[in-house]
């Protein structure tokens, strides 16, 4: 007999919302986009590199592994914004760069 898991307690994998408690930290913010850009993507995520609350919820910057290269030196990767309500479900995501390891240009956001 299995123990049944309450609503707050469902996994990504059964394709229920996994993220219904509200994120309340930049590190819960965080955590959830890298879960939820993961499972959308199918891109392995290497972090997240912001994490600021706005007004309707989270803005993160995730930072996900496009293209593995031998050497790993040239893997390619790209930035992504994901944007998260306040319960922590993903609203949007969109790729803002895409650049290869070890560049030195990334990082600073552009003009508004």
């Amino acid at each position: 007999m299995s123990a049944r898991k309450s609503d707050e307690d469902t996994d990504t994998e059964d394709g229920g919302r996994a993220h219904r408690s509200e994120c309340r930290t930049a590190a819960q913010a965080a955590a959830a986009a890298i879960a939820q850009l993961a499972d959308l993507t199918s891109k392995a995520a290497e972090g997240a590199t912001s994490a600021e609350p706005i007004e309707d919820g989270w803005l993160v910057e995730v930072e996900v592994l496009e293209d593995r290269r031998i050497p790993s030196s040239s893997d390619m990767l790209a930035l992504y914004e994901v944007e998260l309500d306040p319960d922590g479900n993903l609203v949007a995501y969109r790729r803002t760069r895409r650049y290869a390891r070890g560049s030195t240009d990334i990082g600073a956001r552009g003009p508004s």
